[in-house]
């Protein structure tokens, strides 16, 4: 079992910057792949970027968010990341971490770990 918590979300004005964090726990996350996904009022759970268990694995990104938004991974504290660079309003929603065995999808079906998620919110 596999608990993860998010953290770093907040309210910015479009253009501005933040970090989300994703803490992870639990012995299998080593060998996970995780990912970002996030959801916007009365809209469907949408992702946002992937990277893998395995340390020369490429990020992978929605089209929405390339060239914005960085993922990372810390392999030994067991930490997922997402640097989102020139906000924009359509950014704004919950994002949550998630993680899922195996390799990378798009898909919030086959992630079987989700976090609780943290609030995003930017405004023009």
């Amino acid at each position: 079992q596999v608990q993860l918590v998010e953290s770093g979300g907040g309210s910015v004005q479009a253009g501005a910057s933040l970090r989300l964090s994703c803490s992870a726990s639990g012995r299998t996350f080593s060998s996970k792949s995780s990912a970002w996904f996030r959801q916007a009022p009365g809209k469907e759970r949408e992702y946002v970027s992937s990277i893998s268990w395995w340390t020369g694995s490429t990020p992978v990104y929605s089209d929405s968010v390339k060239g914005r938004f960085t993922i990372s991974r810390d392999y030994d504290k067991n930490m997922v990341y997402l640097q989102m660079n020139s906000l924009k309003p359509e950014d704004t929603g919950i994002y949550y971490c998630a993680a899922r065995t195996g390799s990378l999808s798009y898909s919030a079906d086959q992630y079987e770990d989700w976090g609780q998620g943290t609030q995003v919110t930017v405004f023009s």
